[in-house]
């Protein structure tokens, strides 16, 4: 339990924070397992459709602190790659 003002509103905050980071990496694990998908089932070009949105939301979610900027680079890297290849 925390002893001052500021570490409850501390807590109340990270415990906020906690609750939009699960859900944005949840809503990026959802896209991603989709776009898996598509290149599996061979549907190339819809494949390709979602992969600008599935770069923006890697983009979205490094900007506001939820992932690494590296780790979105590195996995829209490797997304193209793999669309590259089934092509």
């Amino acid at each position: 339990m925390p002893n001052t003002k500021s570490a409850e509103r501390r807590m109340r905050n990270s415990a906020r924070k906690h609750l939009h980071n699960r859900s944005v990496k949840s809503s990026l694990r959802t896209l991603q397992r989709n776009y898996m998908e598509l290149l599996g089932a061979g549907r190339k070009d819809d494949a390709a459709k979602a992969l600008p949105a599935l770069s923006s939301a890697f983009d979205k979610a490094s900007k506001s602190g939820v992932i690494h900027r590296a780790t979105a680079d590195r996995k829209k890297s490797r997304l193209a790659l793999q669309l590259t290849r089934a092509k």
